[in-house]
């Protein structure tokens, strides 16, 4: 009689390994442009925080963003259908006639995917990035914080601050000093003058330094004019420094009717996102 084969244990790293080639295949599809575009140094947008909800962030967001930018820069232009990829239909005899049409479905392809916002990924936790073209963050958030001001309009539930970015870098301190240079010099190269402070925030970042940042960034506003002045009371002018894991955010605002603007939408945010806290809180 012939005795039955026994089976080898099945390893109960079967489950790890397959975990593993999934987050390196994940890896790969990014690095090949596949995956979701990043928050990357060349960008301008606009940086929104929000509560634990980003996917609702990111709808508010476009609803919110899409009408006032019809608004103020009129109803965005899309690409003409009969641009648009028409695909592989059976084979091509022309072998030059088919790299120029695979030329020209990857134009209008790209085309397509170039909108006024687009969501990128951040890299942190609860914010959530909009890359803006062709329209000026400043002016559109302005625009909306002085209709919210002015209306008393809620249209948002879970966008808690929303702030315009001039442009990014890579977040290393030698990248940073060499973009302040010329970001900075329409304000406060003579003859511009001003007062001024700078407001810095770090997330997911351990390499940069916060006061040295900060004494560089204002060592480069003095160089440009030595009548440049600090005044952390009540400045002309706030240079912003977001930084989240490689990439640094810069902002300039002016204090005037911005403060007063903003100052009333967040403080009507917070007591809104204060009231709702306490009611999940009571339901626990």
């Amino acid at each position: 009689m012939v005795a039955p084969v026994q089976q080898p244990p099945q390893s109960s790293g079967g489950k790890r390994k397959g975990k593993a080639r999934y987050v390196q295949a994940k890896r790969a599809r990014r690095c090949d442009g596949g995956g979701p575009p990043q928050l990357e140094p060349g960008l301008q947008g606009i940086l929104i925080t929000c509560d634990t909800n980003e996917r609702k962030c990111v709808e508010e967001a476009y609803s919110l963003l899409n009408e006032y930018g019809d608004d103020v820069y009129g109803p965005e232009k899309f690409t003409d259908k009969d641009q648009q990829p028409s695909g592989s239909e059976g084979e091509d005899d022309d072998v030059e006639a088919a790299l120029k049409k695979e030329a020209s479905d990857i134009k209008a392809s790209t085309e397509m995917k170039l909108r006024r916002f687009q969501s990128v990924e951040s890299g942190a936790n609860n914010v959530v990035f909009i890359r803006t073209l062709g329209i000026e963050p400043e002016k559109l958030v302005h625009h909306i914080l002085q209709d919210k001001y002015k209306t008393k309009k809620k249209k948002t539930r879970v966008i808690l601050r929303m702030l315009p970015i001039s442009g990014t870098c890579k977040a290393f301190l030698e990248d940073m000093k060499k973009y302040a240079e010329t970001f900075l010099e329409p304000w406060f190269k003579a003859p511009n003058k001003g007062t001024f402070q700078i407001v810095y925030k770090s997330r997911n970042n351990i390499h940069m330094n916060r006061e040295e940042v900060i004494k560089e960034l204002a060592g480069i506003v003095g160089s440009l004019n030595s009548e440049n002045k600090v005044d952390l009371t009540n400045p002309q002018y706030t240079v912003v420094v977001e930084i989240i894991k490689a990439v640094c955010c810069l902002k300039k605002k002016k204090n005037n009717l911005w403060n007063i603007y903003a100052m009333e939408y967040y403080s009507s945010v917070k007591k809104e996102w204060t009231k709702r806290r306490r009611i999940s809180s009571a339901l626990c």
